[in-house]
C-alpha cells in the first residue's frame, strides 16, 4: 500500500508554479493576481481562504481578500463581482462557498467572468469541459487528476467508481475519468443515494473516488483488494481528545480500507491539499490567456 501524498504531489506542484512566476515577472512583468471573496465568518470557510492565500503568497501570487458580512446583500455581492470582472489588474476570482441563505448561489457564480472562473463552476466552463475543450477544470477534480498523473496510476481500462454526484466533484470527475485523456480512458460508474447494489459496484472497480460527505462511509468490506481508493470528504466531527473540539474525517474508514488498497489517499493530507494546488494552477493559466503570452502553461 502506497499513500497519495497530496503535501508532496502539491509541494513539486507550487514548486513549478513558482519558478514559473518568476519568469514570469522576470520577462514580462506580470504577477498573477487571485481575487477571493469571503462572506461571513464561517470557521471551515475561514480556514480555506487563509489556507488559498497563504498559498498565494508562498509561491508570488498577489491575492485580494474581500470581506462581506453574513447578513450583506445579494446587489452588494454583485457589485463587487462586477467590479472585479473588470479589472484588468484581477486573473482569477473566487467566490468561497456556500453562501448565505438570502443569496442565489447559481447567480452568483454564473456572474463571473468565465475567463476568471478559477473554480471551474460558470456553466460555460463547465460545457467546454464535457466537450473536452480547453477550459478551468473544478479545482477538486482537476486535483485528483494531477495526484493520479503525479504516481503514474494506470486508468485506461479500468473501472472507477464515483460515489457522489455533486456539481463540484462527483459528476464533473466522473466525466474527465472517462474522457480520452490521460488520466482517463476508464469506465466510470457515478453513484449515488439511489444506487442500488453499491457494495457490489465498489466491490467491482479498480478505482473509487469517494466524494458524498458522509465520514467513513466507505468501509473495507466494499473495497477489492489492490483498489486505488481516493478520499475526497472532509467533515468536522465532535472529539473532545482535540484542543480544537473537533476531527477531520473523511469519507473512507482510512485505517481499516488501506489494508486492501495499492494506493490510498488520506484525510487531513491528501485531496484538499491538491484543491488549492489545482487553484493557483488554474489562476496562473488565466494569468497567461489574459496576457496573450507565449509561455508553457502549468
Amino acid at each position: 500500500m502506497e499513500i497519495l501524498d497530496g503535501k508532496i504531489v502539491s509541494g513539486a506542484i507550487k514548486e513549478e508554479l513558482k519558478q514559473k512566476i518568476s519568469r514570469l515577472k522576470t520577462e514580462f512583468n506580470v504577477i498573477p493576481h487571485l481575487a477571493a471573496i469571503l462572506v461571513g465568518n464561517d470557521g471551515a470557510s475561514e480556514t480555506y481562504v487563509a489556507s488559498k492565500i497563504r498559498n498565494c503568497e508562498e509561491i508570488g501570487f498577489r491575492s485580494t481578500l474581500i470581506r462581506f458580512d453574513i447578513d450583506c446583500s445579494a446587489e452588494d455581492l454583485k457589485t463587487a463581482i462586477i467590479k472585479l470582472n473588470t479589472d484588468p489588474g484581477v486573473d482569477g476570482i473566487l467566490i468561497q462557498l456556500p453562501l448565505p441563505k438570502q443569496i442565489n448561489e447559481e447567480e452568483i457564480i454564473n456572474l463571473v467572468d468565465p475567463s476568471k472562473d478559477v473554480d471551474g463552476f460558470h456553466p460555460a466552463n463547465i460545457g467546454k469541459m464535457v466537450l473536452g475543450f480547453p477550459t478551468f477544470i473544478p479545482a477538486t477534480p482537476l486535483g485528483i487528476l494531477l495526484m493520479l498523473k503525479h504516481y503514474n496510476i494506470e486508468t485506461q481500462g479500468k473501472h472507477t467508481a464515483v460515489i457522489g454526484r455533486s456539481n463540484i466533484v462527483g459528476r464533473p470527475i466522473s466525466i474527465l475519468m472517462s474522457q480520452q485523456t490521460y488520466p482517463g480512458n476508464s469506465t466510470v460508474t457515478l453513484c449515488h443515494s439511489k444506487t442500488k447494489n453499491l457494495r457490489q459496484i465498489c466491490l467491482n472497480a479498480d478505482i473509487i473516488i469517494a466524494a458524498l460527505g458522509k465520514p467513513l462511509f466507505l468501509t473495507a468490506d466494499m473495497v477489492n483488494p489492490g483498489s486505488v481508493v481516493i478520499d475526497v470528504g472532509i467533515t468536522r466531527v465532535p472529539d473532545p481528545s482535540k484542543k480544537s473540539g473537533f476531527a477531520i474525517k473523511g469519507d473512507v474508514d482510512f485505517e481499516n480500507v488501506k489494508r486492501k488498497c495499492s494506493y490510498i489517499s488520506p484525510v487531513p493530507g491528501g485531496v484538499g491539499l491538491m484543491t488549492i494546488a489545482a487553484l493557483l494552477t488554474n489562476t496562473f493559466n488565466a494569468c497567461i490567456r489574459k496576457n496573450n503570452l507565449s509561455f508553457d502553461e502549468a
